[in-house]
């Protein structure tokens, strides 16, 4: 074992560590992959011979063993409150080191089946996973982190200790997400349900709030069945893209995704694009013509703003459905049809039956499973997220080497309140990209819906030393950010002196330790 990853005295190797392990932090790093990262970085940084994560769970007041790395595959065991070393720490919420496991009267050996002469070359140390609370500062015990590695002086031991207790802050934000999705996998083995797939990320769809994670659940848990879905939410979510994702995770994958949009036709067309018709049906049908749901056999209907429907064509959307049959117009003939429905809308279905617009036992046989998306401005956590993801399809579209989104035109992103939502979003990005001649986004930018005069500089009332003061500062953050707020760095990357660079930052009051915090992990 090198003498560097036993003693942790090596400035570099901790830095680096703890870079990789907030570089698996990031959003688009799926949960369970990220945390099982960070065991294997702490195991090929620093020597730990096996390390693992227990989550707590409330209703059994246990310790569940559920991420691990190391030689032997674990037995699946739980740790009640005080029980054994590990239990213990979960029931103090205090870091506990043992400097020789075999010598240790409490330590259980349940998980690994360590041998007697592994036992006594071996340390072990387990520290808390704490997530402090809201106002009152509540501390919750999450779970608990937990290494072997080889024996050492006590000290070289209580500074491991203190190196994972940083590591565990760090990953606590996850570990409280994975505590979720292991409740909400339990509830659903009580209630008869499939298991879903935590790791369930469709291709296109990027997200990082919490609201898009339960709307992927329930995706992954309606797919692979037949049932009926009525994705729900504003103009513009992505509710096509959800379709498509329900489509592709089911046994129907292989067979065809045909869509519809029912206001994107005129009434009279609408019945003859969902159920065809034959020769002569009607002026102007000169040959006979599949309809959507003869296309979509054994495979998927997507029929957007299904609210857009007249009555008649409403009752025999609903026949098809309840009888898995259609008749093409102008055709007595009976044509089977297995057809799995996934419908969307925008409008309020309730108000548009109490209106007498839509019937109300179409309604039930379409809200089988509803989902609802929130709007963009209700989950502003998938903004930057999504406009870094529409940034570089772009920029490889058009042809564009523009590396990044500059922080004040990322400040305007998300204070926006985005009424178009995704769709809106991504032709925001789609302009700026056209617009941009260098490799920076900033806020001219972005179209002027999104700027204020202050933002933009543009504002009439300024002088031009003013505006150009404006967008010093806009640079100078930038040069800071991508610094982590080393001001000689900055000065460097703007080819201007150390000394000028320390002016205009007292000049316009920036505080560079704000971007610094951040190789902290703080």
């Amino acid at each position: 074992m090198p003498s560097r990853a036993v003693t942790l005295d090596n400035l570099s190797l901790s830095l680096d560590t703890l870079k990789e392990i907030l570089d698996q932090m990031q959003p688009d790093v799926h949960l369970e992959t990220s945390l099982k990262s960070v065991l294997q970085v702490l195991s090929h940084n620093l020597g730990y011979v096996r390390n693992f994560l227990a989550i707590y769970d409330s209703e059994t007041r246990s310790l569940k063993l559920s991420l691990t790395h190391g030689p032997q595959k674990p037995s699946q065991v739980s740790y009640g409150e005080g029980q054994g070393v590990t239990g213990q720490v979960l029931a103090k919420g205090e870091a506990i080191i043992v400097p020789v496991i075999g010598e240790h009267p409490d330590f259980l050996n349940w998980a690994f089946g360590r041998g007697k002469e592994e036992m006594d070359a071996l340390a072990f140390i387990c520290v808390p996973v704490v997530q402090e609370g809201g106002e009152n500062k509540e501390r919750e015990i999450l779970g608990v982190l937990s290494v072997d590695l080889p024996t050492a002086p006590l000290q070289v031991l209580q500074t491991h200790c203190r190196f994972l207790e940083v590591v565990a802050r760090i990953i606590a934000h996850r570990v409280a997400r994975l505590q979720e999705d292991m409740a909400r996998q339990q509830h659903f083995l009580e209630q008869g349900l499939a298991i879903y797939d935590p790791g369930f990320s469709p291709k296109n769809i990027v997200h990082a709030s919490k609201s898009m994670r339960l709307v992927l659940q329930q995706i992954s848990q309606v797919a692979p069945s037949r049932a009926t879905v009525l994705l729900r939410g504003e103009s513009g979510t992505g509710k096509e893209l959800l379709a498509e994702a329900i489509h592709t995770a089911s046994p129907r994958a292989g067979q065809p995704l045909i869509r519809l949009n029912c206001a994107a036709l005129p009434a009279e067309l609408v019945e003859s694009e969902l159920f065809g018709h034959e020769k002569g049906a009607f002026t102007g049908a000169v040959q006979s013509k599949k309809g959507r749901f003869e296309l979509a056999h054994q495979g998927t209907l997507f029929l957007d703003e299904i609210g857009e429907l007249s009555l008649d064509a409403q009752a025999k959307v609903l026949r098809a459905i309840q009888e898995k049959e259609i008749q093409r117009l102008g055709s007595e003939q009976t044509i089977i049809v297995d057809t799995r429905l996934v419908c969307a809308t925008n409008r309020p279905l309730e108000d548009l039956i109490a209106a007498g617009q839509f019937r109300e036992d179409l309604f039930y046989r379409i809200n089988v499973f509803p989902i609802y998306v929130q709007p963009l401005r209700e989950r502003r956590e998938d903004i930057l997220p999504m406009a870094e993801h529409f940034l570089s399809a772009y920029a490889k579209e058009y042809g564009k080497e523009i590396k990044r989104i500059s922080t004040p035109a990322l400040d305007l992103l998300t204070q926006y309140h985005w009424p178009g939502n995704a769709r809106e979003l991504r032709n925001c990005l789609e302009r700026a990209v056209l617009l941009c001649t260098e490799e920076v986004i900033r806020t001219y930018h972005l179209p002027p819906t999104l700027q204020t005069a202050e933002s933009s500089a543009t504002d009439m009332d300024l002088s031009f030393g003013e505006a150009v003061a404006k967008f010093e500062q806009e640079i100078i953050v930038d040069a800071l950010k991508k610094a982590r707020g080393n001001m000689l760095q900055a000065a460097r990357e703007l080819r201007i002196s150390y000394r000028i660079v320390n002016y205009k930052i007292k000049k316009y009051g920036i505080d560079p330790k704000k971007f610094a915090t951040k190789v902290a992990g703080k």
